[in-house]
């Protein structure tokens, strides 16, 4: 197997991984899962979104949970946005790492921020320039890279030419999402081979969600494809409220554990990355999805 020696991971929890989430979680709540998070090691975190609270009524704290992170100087605490005004309230908040998303199907782009691919592409096209001259650190996202719940498979020309498209833009950071969890290995190896066979400057990072239960599959395809960089999140939380029937998100804790079972190094403390999971059990209503914390059963409680 073409494996790496070392993976980084980017913890999604605080950000996509409550998002969807129906009852409101306390601000004090997300601080303390984000602040825990920060002691397992792990070095790249989404901490919150600057979303209208209309739309994603569980980022409605989003200025005062960034502005009360204690934040760990070798930390990076990204935050999304989702065009001008997010922008300007991030900055505004302080913040210097910012997530920006667009979708590679025009009908998922539509129902998600109202805009066509081309538009949204031109209106952050303009935030990242602004952002860019301000010296910030700018990740960009492709959601439905691979499948989209409205119009089914997305052609890999589609999402190459974003790629195309993101690398004139100069942005840090390209992630290509299985937003609806619906792309298979053979796909992923694909995409990511020729993604990376463009030779972007920007870091390319896999992002899956396990809706049929292809995503540690599908992080072992992009693995052999060359990508060392991946979005998970505590717990298996996750959705996005614009893709239905999306489940959440590859779980950090069960990757991890897989990684460190083949000798690939993360740097992250598994057994207080499983105290955040007690954390995350606690802070919501949902059956998490993620494996290790089913094995574990109520020794997670006795670890409290």
């Amino acid at each position: 197997m073409n494996l790496p020696k070392r993976v980084e991971i980017m913890e999604s929890g605080p950000r996509d991984g409550i998002q969807n989430e129906k009852t409101f979680i306390p601000t004090e709540q997300k601080l303390q899962l984000i602040h825990a998070l920060g002691e397992t090691g792990i070095k790249r975190m989404e901490a919150t979104s600057f979303v209208s609270p209309k739309h994603v009524p569980q980022m409605a704290d989003a200025d005062v949970v960034y502005r009360n992170i204690d934040q760990k100087p070798d930390l990076q605490y990204l935050v999304l946005i989702p065009n001008k005004r997010g922008f300007e309230l991030a900055r505004e908040a302080g913040a210097k790492n910012l997530a920006l998303v667009a979708g590679a199907s025009e009908t998922f782009n539509m129902k998600n921020v109202r805009m066509s691919v081309e538009e949204s592409l031109h209106q952050l096209s303009l935030v990242v320039e602004e952002a860019k001259s301000e010296d910030m650190f700018v990740r960009f996202s492709i959601a439905t890279s691979f499948h989209c719940p409205y119009e089914g498979i997305v052609a890999e020309e589609t999402t190459l030419n974003m790629v195309k498209t993101l690398e004139t833009l100069e942005v840090d950071e390209i992630v290509l999402c299985d937003t609806i969890g619906r792309a298979n290995p053979h796909q992923v190896y694909q995409l990511f081979s020729k993604t990376l066979d463009l030779g972007t400057k920007a870091k390319v990072t896999a992002h899956f969600h396990d809706t049929y239960g292809f995503s540690k599959a599908n992080s072992l395809a992009a693995l052999q494809a060359g990508i060392t960089s991946f979005d998970t999140a505590i717990g298996g939380l996750g959705g996005c409220p614009f893709a239905p029937g999306a489940a959440g998100n590859d779980s950090t804790e069960d990757f991890v554990f897989m990684l460190n079972e083949m000798g690939i190094e993360t740097g992250i403390d598994f057994e207080k990355l499983m105290d955040c999971v007690i954390l995350v059990k606690e802070m919501t209503e949902r059956r998490l999805t993620g494996h290790l914390q089913q094995v574990r059963g109520g020794s997670l409680k006795q670890r409290v």
